[in-house]
């Protein structure tokens, strides 16, 4: 497109925007305006993306950070004949493939939902990283950001980690339109305030009136011959452009346009000009995927002088998983010699990505690499997740197949103390969308745990732990997601003691204890905490009359209520007694601080006795 037709196409975009808007009575027009020439100039010259073929290893990546501004992207989608006027006028509905936020459940031109700002250039970068060392197709990614985002931590951790990775086939476009929700924006129009803090990253940095489409062109030809360096364009925009009603006017945010048809008259009109989007290069993968048998560790049942940490053997198992499987990758948060992702690392160093001490960046390349096909697994520290927990809710919302292993986890871990005990992960991960919640006792219980995540869907979890725990279950054992291990059981059995991962161990001691005193007791291994076991859970409430949780991790939202929950369809719900870490732990040792929550095996066995005095009680 010339010149002229540049400005047209950006004119139909912002009336997309207003007419889109209007048909819902909601959205974010303004936003999208300002942002539009920017839009018209990557869609009509630089954008190479074959709609038809979304999965096209040679596609450009283009990711909408503010995701708000979504009526501005279906507006493009319909200048690239992706979508037609009449749905783009179904923005909003219910039904709609059009949302509010645009994401990948919906449309599969998106490349991971956004909406929580400060996450598209993160998930950016994870894409870059694939592009860049595993693909090798020659795609860029291209991310659309907002000025007041860029108030976001996420945002700088990104931008140092692919400053660092030299990721010069990432750009990001800042739309500085000045104005954020309630007002101006902490650096307004300062251009230079954004480029200084790029460059302190190692970014290349355009400065450009992002209403200029022959500027605008430029500084992307300038993107895309930068070598060795990511590129920051970044544009000075107003909101509202075009309508004098609304233009760099604040109050405006969200909401549609006062008059709309007033406001496209204003425009010029409705346009129907059609862009033919540059088609990518022939391409092909580079890298070598290959999936084959998986001979995951096996270690002997039975030997009470060799404990083995389950850390250790997800550290193995993983190893092993990425032998027999190529699209498996693993990332670290900088802590792979505590969580044992460095036994991958020493195996498959092409397929090792370093996050450091970045969680939320941690998380978001999983998440990029994981809308590129890949099969990621995450690990840093239990308690260290709760930063990126947004990151893993909108994982969620994305529909994104990330696996995610926080070690480290509870009171167990000893004199560290609770700054660094993982106490809330359970619950944190349980109330995910759609998650899948796994807590092993043992390593041929972790090893077969850590094969079957590659195989599932959504989040899933897998919580280990520091210290070395006996091996309990034979190597050809089988766990299913979803189910759980009786590990004591009678029919004389006077209670059930639910627990899971380190408090397995004491809860077998416990029982082996209450049937010396001729108080015969069943023990379920709960290794699945989300799906739970429903029938086993209820079949032993039937047969025993009452059941005691025992975990390592706060009451609220971990395994207590996993267990409360599978009585909520209306059955009797037994008499249940709930123990949990109540109090702040501080530094001792591991026996110390079981014992210290009353979690350990004689805490166990005294509420066991407590529940037998009160059932004889008249």
């Amino acid at each position: 497109m010339n010149t002229g037709e540049l400005v047209e196409l950006g004119q139909q975009l912002r009336v997309d925007s207003i007419r889109a808007a209007a048909a819902a009575g909601s959205g974010h027009p303004t936003s999208s305006m300002s942002a539009a020439d920017l839009m018209a100039v990557l869609l009509a010259h630089h954008l190479r993306y074959d709609f038809d073929r979304p999965a096209h290893p040679g596609n450009d990546r283009f990711v909408l950070s503010k995701g708000h501004a979504s009526p501005l992207l279906y507006a493009a989608y319909k200048a690239a004949g992706a979508l037609d006027d009449r749905e783009l006028l179904t923005f909003r509905e219910l039904g709609s493939r059009l949302e509010g936020h645009p994401t990948p459940q919906r449309l599969p031109w998106v490349e991971t939902a956004t909406g929580s700002l400060g996450q598209g250039l993160p998930v950016g970068v994870g894409i870059a990283l694939s592009g860049q060392r595993l693909e090798r197709t020659g795609y860029r990614v291209w991310v659309l950001c907002g000025d007041s985002e860029l108030a976001e931590g996420s945002v700088w951790e990104a931008a140092e980690h692919a400053g660092h990775e030299h990721l010069d086939n990432l750009t990001v476009i800042v739309d500085v339109n000045r104005l954020g929700q309630r007002g101006p924006t902490r650096h307004g129009h300062d251009l230079d305030a954004y480029a200084r803090r790029f460059q302190a990253f190692g970014w290349h940095t355009v400065e450009v009136d992002g209403h200029d489409v022959d500027a605008i062109d430029r500084a992307y030809g300038e993107a895309a011959s930068t070598k060795g360096q990511p590129t920051a364009i970044l544009a000075r925009t107003l909101k509202g452009r075009g309508v004098e009603a609304v233009q760099d006017r604040e109050g405006l945010h969200g909401k549609p346009l006062p008059d709309a048809d007033e406001a496209i008259a204003e425009l010029g009109g409705p346009r129907d000009l059609r862009v033919e989007v540059h088609q990518p290069s022939a391409a092909r993968m580079l890298h070598s995927v290959t999936t084959g048998s998986v001979d995951l560790p096996r270690w002997d049942k039975g030997d009470p002088g060799k404990g083995v940490a389950t850390r250790d053997a997800f550290g193995q198992a993983l190893a092993a998983l990425g032998t027999g499987r190529g699209d498996v990758v693993a990332l670290d948060g900088e802590v792979g010699d505590s969580t044992r992702t460095e036994f991958f690392a020493k195996e498959h160093p092409d397929r090792h990505f370093e996050c450091y001490i970045a969680e939320q960046q941690l998380v978001a390349t999983a998440v990029g690499l994981a809308a590129r096909g890949w099969v990621p697994y995450a690990a840093t520290f239990a308690a260290f997740l709760t930063r990126a927990y947004d990151f893993v809710r909108m994982a969620s919302i994305s529909g994104s197949g990330i696996n995610l292993v926080g070690s480290h986890a509870g009171v167990a871990i000893g004199q560290d103390g609770p700054s660094q005990m993982g106490l809330e992960d359970l619950a944190m991960m349980r109330a995910v969308h759609g998650s899948t919640v796994l807590y092993p006792c043992d390593a041929n219980q972790t090893a077969r745990l850590v094969g079957a995540m590659a195989g599932l869907e959504g989040v899933r979890y897998l919580r280990t732990s520091r210290g070395e725990s006996p091996v309990i279950y034979g190597p050809d054992e089988d766990f299913p997601v979803g189910g759980s291990k009786v590990l004591r059981s009678s029919d004389r059995d006077r209670m059930t003691i639910v627990a899971a991962g380190v408090t397995v161990h004491e809860a077998l001691a416990a029982a082996d204890a209450l049937e010396q005193e001729g108080i015969p007791v069943r023990v379920i291994d709960l290794y699945s905490v989300k799906p739970v076991d429903r029938a086993t859970l209820r079949q032993a409430a039937e047969e025993t009359g009452c059941l005691i949780t025992v975990e390592d991790h706060h009451p609220e939202g971990g395994i207590g209520d996993a267990v409360c929950e599978a009585f909520l369809d209306g059955r009797p719900v037994p008499r249940l007694v709930r123990l949990a870490v109540r109090t702040m732990p501080g530094s001792a040792s591991p026996a110390e601080q079981l014992h210290a929550a009353g979690i350990d095996a004689e805490s166990i066995a005294a509420a066991g006795r407590l529940l037998v005095e009160e059932a004889v009680v008249p």
